[in-house]
């Protein structure tokens, strides 16, 4: 019975972290207009 309530109360806490995180959005701002280099430039 003890497992079962603190799984519940795990739940809850994730659930609330989840709402949280939506409820505040995503931060504002802007990209960078360079592009991430995803290869390693060749040596001279």
């Amino acid at each position: 019975m003890r497992a079962l309530a603190t799984a519940a109360i795990g739940l809850v806490a994730a659930l609330a972290i989840v709402l949280t995180v939506t409820a505040i959005g995503a931060p504002s701002g802007e990209t960078s207009p360079e592009p991430l280099l995803t290869t390693v430039p060749k040596h001279p």
